[in-house]
């Protein structure tokens, strides 16, 4: 692999560069590092197979963990996944584009392998101008926390090139992330609601949410 190639983009100037290369990269099947509203991703594209696989073997992952589908507009999510819960739906409009992961029901007929998903997606929008400009171009991504399996997330370029250089084609330099505080996980597959990871939305913030419906969440982070 061709050394990995670092482009800036938080500055608008620049940025055009940046997200073009990591665009190629993507397309080419190739791994990248991008930034988010949380911490910075490691990204692939999420219906070529053989990149997920890439992505799991550079985070030092096996089928078991799936990477979560980033994207780009709220109504793509009625193309990944189905029976979604009136509560989910309010959640999303609530806090999408935000720090909200929702598990879901996936379309069967995608073709495509994140893993041992059990017919689930993990699906989240992040509020990132840079990541959505991104997702815009290349359609849903397999994103991944941008640094090796128990190891802190990635919250600057410096970190995830330290960590995943060997790996990826492009880095995409968004400067330092807002935190490190990765995003609230809920399933929403079952009949309750359930948080599976807690993160930068509290318990409190989406029951205010899903409590109107009927629905209160559980928190089994």
């Amino acid at each position: 692999m061709s050394p990995v190639k670092r482009f800036p983009a938080d500055d608008p100037a620049q940025r055009e560069e940046a997200l073009e290369a990591a665009t190629l990269a993507v397309r080419r099947g190739e791994l990248v590092v991008l930034p988010t509203d949380t911490v910075y991703g490691l990204g692939a594209d999420a219906f070529d197979p053989a990149a997920v696989r890439r992505l799991l073997a550079a985070k030092g992952r096996g089928r078991e963990m799936p990477p979560p589908v980033l994207v780009g507009a709220v109504s793509t999510v009625d193309a990944l996944a189905v029976e979604i819960p009136d509560w989910a739906r309010a959640l999303i409009e609530a806090h999408w584009p935000g720090p909200l992961t929702i598990v879901l029901k996936q379309q069967p007929s995608l073709q495509w392998d994140l893993g041992d998903t059990r017919g689930t997606v993990a699906v989240r929008m992040p509020d990132n101008e840079i990541a959505l400009a991104m997702l815009e171009r290349t359609g849903p991504l397999a994103v991944s926390s941008a640094n090796l399996t128990g190891h802190p997330a990635a919250t600057d370029a410096d970190a995830a090139e330290e960590m995943l250089a060997d790996e990826v084609t492009v880095i995409v330099d968004g400067g330092p992330t807002p935190g490190n505080t990765p995003s609230t996980i809920v399933d929403a597959t079952g009949a309750t609601g359930r948080i599976l990871r807690p993160g930068a939305l509290s318990l409190e913030s989406l029951n205010a949410v899903t409590e109107p419906l009927g629905v209160t969440l559980v928190d089994e982070g």
